[in-house]
This record gives C-alpha cells, structure tokens and sequence, in this order.
C-alpha cells in the first residue's frame, strides 16, 4: 500500500543547512514564548538570503522575546561567524482565528499523517535512520574537532535496494578552502561512512560531486522556514500534508496532529497490529472534532477502530496526552522529528 518501491533514496542536511538554520530559529523562538507563557500562540516563519535574515509571523503570547537576540544565538551556536542584517516583522494573532482556538478547536485545516515500520529500532525507514544519522555525525565531526576543516553546510543521501541495502551514499560538505577534495573524500570515508554503515564494500560512496564546497549558508543560498519537510518526516516514502513543523505552537495541527499520527502509528506497530501502519487525520480550522481519522497496515488491513478508540485527536486532548506546552521544540529542528527517543511522540504504550 505504501513505502513498496524496491529502491528508494533519502536525504537529510546539517543544521547548518540555510533551510535548517530557519526552522531552527523559528522553533527557539516558539521554545522563549512558551518557557515565559505555555498557552503562547506563534506561528514564525524566518528567511535568510546573503547577509541579511526577516523574521515574520503573527504570535498571541504574554512573553517578552528578543527576536533579533533569539536568532542571532541560534546563528551563532550552529557555527556561523559572519553578521547578519535582521528585519523583524512579527505582528499580533489575528482574533478571527483566536476565537476558534480559544475554545479547543484545530489552528488551522488540513491532512496530517504518520508512519512506522519495524524494519528498523527507531520505526522508521532504514534510509530515513542512515541519511539522518549520516547528517548528525557530519556535524559532530565538526564541532568535536574531528575534521577541523568541516563547515557548518551539508546534506546527505542514501540509496537502499530493499534486498541488497545501501547500495549508494552521498554527502557533500562544505570545507575549507585550504582542504583538498581527495582529503575530504578519505576522511569521510574513515571517519563518517564506515562509523555509520559498516562494511562499505558493495557501497557507491560520493563525496562533493559537484567539486569544491567552501561557500555555504546564507552566504551562497538562501533558507527558508518548512522547506525540508520530507527530510523532517519520513523522507517522501509515505503521503504528506504539505504542512510544515516548525515554528509553529502545538494548536497548530500541521504539527501535534502529525505528532499524534506517528505516535498512533508507532504503538500500532509495537503492539502487533501490523508491520508497517500509517495513520491520517483531517481537520476544520476551529472545529475540535477531525473531520476524518483513517489508519492502514501495510497489506491494506483497516486499523481505524483501533486507532479511534485509543487516541484521542481533538487538539487539547493531543496537547495534554503528548505534553505539548514545553520548550521541547528547537532540538526537534533538525535530523528529524521521529525515531529520536525521549520525544513525547516516541513513547510506546500497550494497547
């Protein structure tokens, strides 16, 4: 029914990633409103383009917030050194929306949906787990001294063949000017590849096709809030929403429902209901109620009586079941939202 291809590819990025750096400082932004006010409403989209960054959006929130200091931190603390001119344009919560979400009902519409699959520990795709694991240790390679000439920029890729594997692995990093590309290529190969995958024999390793990576961030590309979505999810294996996470406070379905999609899915699946489950969900902007709750195995099997009678998906209800009112959100902005344990969503309960 789905995730069936023979071969599929996925990809991850650094946090360093302009894309990343966005979603990362829109979600420290949600992190300082709810750690002053739980009941904060943000929704903060950030861009960032060749020196400069605008941080916009609309927040309802008793909180004081730095928006400028916010991101400059996050900015710096992912590994960027260069100053960035900053435009904040972040206004109030429109009350045409407050007043169907002040009384429990859903912060937007929209279709959310999740996954899991015992192929793996983490319950999700084994690309999925290598091109996200491939992309953190890239980072810690950097930060712990490793591979001094490791820049903060950088994405990942695998290719999996459903009988052989991996059968292809691809980073591209940016580096200093001074390393050379045959360097980088050994290195990586010792210090990334083989720590993650194991035995790369039988595996096609690319390192930085295109040549020499040293311009990277915001210097050379421009990021955007909710541009990786498939990297943040299930790597486009199974249906999504369209709707992106971050930044967004947990009345905004595209984010708890989606949370509460995996979490149905990944107790289905960890209590034997089936070997590979996707759950989705619906909803009306201000409606409490989903319009639509449907749940299938991987054979096709109706698991929507299951689900229906052990999750409750009405927003206030995922809020309290998950622990939503948490500053738990910029940690979550890179390498994936599932498979990351001690994340609410990731708990696993008999059913």
């Amino acid at each position: 029914m789905f995730h069936l291809l023979e071969r599929y590819t996925t990809e991850s990025v650094t946090a360093g990633h302009p894309d990343k750096v966005c979603d990362q400082i829109s979600d420290a932004i949600l992190d300082a409103c709810i750690a002053q006010d739980p009941t904060s409403r943000v929704a903060v989209e950030v861009l960032g383009s060749h020196g400069s960054m605008m941080i916009g959006g609309e927040v309802k929130t008793a909180a004081e917030i730095n928006y400028e200091h916010v991101a400059r931190d996050v900015y710096t603390s992912i590994g960027y050194e260069n100053d960035l001119d900053i435009l904040v344009k972040v206004a109030r919560q429109s009350p045409d929306i407050a007043q169907g979400v002040d009384t429990g009902g859903a912060g937007d519409q929209g279709i959310m949906y999740g996954y899991a699959t015992d192929e793996t520990k983490e319950m999700l795709p084994l690309g999925v787990v290598f091109s996200n694991a491939l992309a953190r240790r890239l980072e810690k390679l950097r930060k712990d001294g490793t591979l001094s000439w490791l820049k903060p920029d950088g994405k990942t890729q695998v290719t999996v063949s459903n009988s052989k594997g991996v059968i292809t692995a691809l980073t591209s990093t940016q580096h200093a000017e001074e390393v050379s590309q045959e360097e980088i290529r050994e290195k990586l190969i010792e210090h990334l590849f083989k720590p993650v995958l194991g035995d790369i024999e039988k595996i096609e390793i690319l390192v930085n096709p295109t040549g020499k990576f040293v311009l990277g961030g915001f210097t050379a590309d421009a990021g955007l809030t909710g541009r990786k979505i498939m990297v943040d999810t299930y790597g486009g294996l199974v249906p999504h929403g369209g709707g992106c996470f971050s930044g967004k406070d947990p009345t905004k379905v595209d984010r708890s429902a989606a949370y509460m999609c995996r979490f149905a899915a990944k107790n289905l699946v960890a209590n034997g209901y089936g070997k590979k489950v996707l759950v989705s969900v619906a909803y009306a902007i201000g409606r409490a109620e989903p319009v639509m709750v449907e749940a299938f195995d991987g054979n096709g099997k109706n698991l929507t009586d299951i689900v229906t009678k052990n999750f409750d998906f009405r927003p206030l209800s995922i809020i309290e079941r998950l622990d939503l009112r948490r500053p738990i959100y910029r940690e979550t902005a890179a390498y994936g939202h599932f498979g990351v344990e001690g994340r609410p969503w990731e708990m696993i309960e008999k059913i």
